[in-house]
């Protein structure tokens, strides 16, 4: 079950490197019609669950959790819920990249933690140590921070051009 959970642990990032490198492809993919985003967020709240599977094959989970799981686990959390409330789902899932106009947002966490919600992302798989493997939790943060990376060099040229 190792090998099977690493894959399914890092699964979604070549996804998320593909789409954030060429959105053309993905927007051409997704034809006329249908928003390239919320596609996007239905395959990924799929890959999203398969990592979750994954997770959970590897665990062994106990009760009570040690302190440090809810500060960590509720703070990142917290941040993803806002980043969503905030950027919506065009901004959340690479909109800007697919040639949306998503505003600038300037409210917390933004302005004041650089890449909020893979910040909380990290925060809450940490929350969990006590019940994942090591090596579980060091990919998944691994694969946030390759594409914390990847998504801080934007190329405003290589965005797409919708279809309409």
């Amino acid at each position: 079950m190792g090998i099977l959970a690493c894959v399914g642990v890092v699964l979604p990032f070549p996804f998320y490197y593909w789409l954030w490198t060429y959105p053309q492809t993905w927007v051409d993919m997704c034809g006329r019609g249908r928003d390239p985003s919320k596609v996007m967020a239905r395959v990924s709240h799929l890959l999203k669950l398969v990592q979750f599977i994954s997770l959970f094959s590897v665990s062994s989970l106990s009760w009570p959790p040690p302190l440090y799981f809810w500060p960590l686990f509720l703070f990142g959390q917290f941040l993803n819920f806002r980043v969503y409330q905030l950027l919506g789902e065009s901004g959340t899932y690479y909109g800007v990249r697919f040639g949306k106009n998503v505003p600038w947002v300037t409210e917390f966490p933004f302005g004041v933690i650089n890449d909020p919600q893979y910040v909380g992302s990290i925060l809450s798989l940490l929350a969990c140590l006590s019940w994942v493997p090591f090596l579980y939790i060091l990919l998944w943060v691994l694969g946030y921070v390759f594409m914390i990376l990847i998504e801080s060099k934007e190329d405003v040229a290589t965005r797409c051009k919708p279809l309409v």
